[in-house]
């Protein structure tokens, strides 16, 4: 079943042609719901130093390394998850599964009990299990991983067509997700009102 949301893909799922199951039409219109939900938020600090200066920085140099990338592009940014931002290119001379590049650069993700890899809970072990989620304006948690998180604190899957196409969500979840050479893949820890694109 490709339940997308939160790492959703409402705004380009309906580009998608062809045949649709039951179960993808569902994931459409959850991946909707929570957008909209997202957008209840506060926006993040920008300041010097912090994460989203980080990732601003990252920002030039993932692009920069995505025109270079023959392969697979891979770009987390951990928002105000506070850790530091990834960039790798992955070898590849064919279609391959995301799951598969972000494991060949180094980062590890972990699903939801309820929806398994279709969803990405954590990134890196983060938010870690006993880590206190902070959002300006909503209710503190921890994130326990059992089903789906806040919509105000989640982490979003991208894909880039070509190196300088714009993010788009990705059209399915991570578990089912294949990326061709040239193309990007992306995650960003979103929180508040914000949807910021990888390394934006």
């Amino acid at each position: 079943m490709n339940l997308i949301a939160p790492n959703f893909s409402a705004p380009t799922f309906f580009r998608r042609t062809g045949t649709r199951t039951s179960a993808a039409r569902t994931s459409a219109a959850l991946g909707a719901l929570v957008l909209l939900a997202a957008l209840s938020g506060c926006a993040t600090d920008s300041g010097a130093g912090s994460p989203a200066s980080a990732a601003a920085t990252a920002t030039a140099e993932a692009g920069a390394a995505a025109v270079d990338c023959a392969g697979v592009n891979v770009v987390v940014d951990f928002g105000t998850l506070d850790a530091a931002p990834v960039t790798e290119c992955v070898d590849a001379t064919e279609a391959i599964a995301a799951s598969e590049t972000l494991a060949t650069s180094g980062v590890t993700t972990a699903g939801s009990v309820e929806y398994g890899d279709q969803i990405v809970c954590r990134v890196n072990d983060r938010p870690a299990a006993d880590e206190t989620v902070v959002v300006e304006g909503q209710e503190s948690f921890t994130e326990t991983c059992a089903s789906m998180p806040p919509a105000y604190a989640y982490w979003a899957l991208w894909v880039k067509a070509t190196p300088d196409a714009n993010w788009e969500y990705a059209q399915e979840g991570l578990g089912t997700l294949q990326v061709e050479p040239g193309q990007s893949v992306g995650l960003v820890y979103t929180t508040g009102t914000e949807t910021p694109t990888p390394g934006s």
